[in-house]
């Protein structure tokens, strides 16, 4: 792994960017509890462009193979975010922006699986793999028969729905198991990775009540979703930082 280029200057950029990206949070969630809106989706991708800033900091002192990835996962993200916010704009198109706006984030989470295996210090355990994929078949399958006890209604993205949430728990599992088998001490980047996981599933868990349930549009359901889910993507990003001080 390349040397500590992170410097004490670079590292007050980097807090900067960070207070800049929960500025433009605010102003946005400000916005979008009022009304969806284009101007509010133009100010929501400007706080994706902020953990992407993050990570150009990051990946700055130290560019690696996992911090490659990382900036792959965060960009597909920012991607994601602009699809899923389209829809609102758009309804007549929704339907296809949905669909994109998933995509887009299994993608992102694609990238973050390579990050683990080609991040994992002491040498990646192909045997992290067993139990992460038992944690992506057991969600699968509680989202794909368990919509009624959880008060969803999926309709025609069951199928895309069940995917996505295997993925995504199936990563953050990968990030906690990889860490487990390969050592905790030299692998503390992959809990931070593990922990972002948590926050995104906590999102998109409450993004599923917004999307597919009855009455979980509210203010304090919009506010809860972005704020676990800009707090998932800056925890992933600085997961780097963690990553160079190994």
């Amino acid at each position: 792994m390349a040397g500590n280029l992170f410097s004490t200057e670079l590292l007050a950029v980097y807090v900067m960017v960070l207070i800049l990206g929960a500025v433009f949070l605010c102003a946005f969630l400000k916005m979008r509890v009022k009304k969806a809106s284009a101007k509010a989706a133009v100010v929501k991708a400007t706080v994706s462009v902020c953990f992407l800033l993050s990570w150009m900091l990051l990946a700055f002192a130290n560019m690696s193979l996992f911090a490659m990835f990382i900036g792959g996962g965060l960009l597909f993200g920012l991607l994601g975010d602009i699809w899923l916010d389209l829809k609102f704009c758009y309804r007549e198109d929704s339907d296809f922006y949905t669909r994109m706006g998933f995509l887009s984030f299994a993608v992102g989470h694609f990238f973050y699986i390579a990050a683990i295996v080609t991040g994992t210090m002491g040498g990646f355990r192909p045997l992290s793999i067993l139990p992460a994929v038992g944690v992506a078949v057991l969600v699968g399958l509680v989202v794909f028969f368990g919509e009624k006890v959880m008060g969803l209604k999926y309709g025609k993205y069951k199928m895309i729905s069940t995917l996505y949430g295997a993925l995504l728990f199936g990563m953050t599992a990968f990030a906690f198991f990889s860490a487990l088998f390969s050592g905790f001490a030299v692998n503390r980047h992959l809990i931070v990775m593990a922990v972002g996981g948590v926050l995104f599933a906590v999102s998109d868990l409450i993004l599923s009540g917004t999307y597919f349930g009855t009455g979980k549009n509210r203010p304090v359901d919009v506010i809860t979703n972005h704020v676990t889910y800009y707090a998932a993507q800056f925890v992933i990003a600085g997961s780097i930082l963690c990553y160079i001080a190994a």
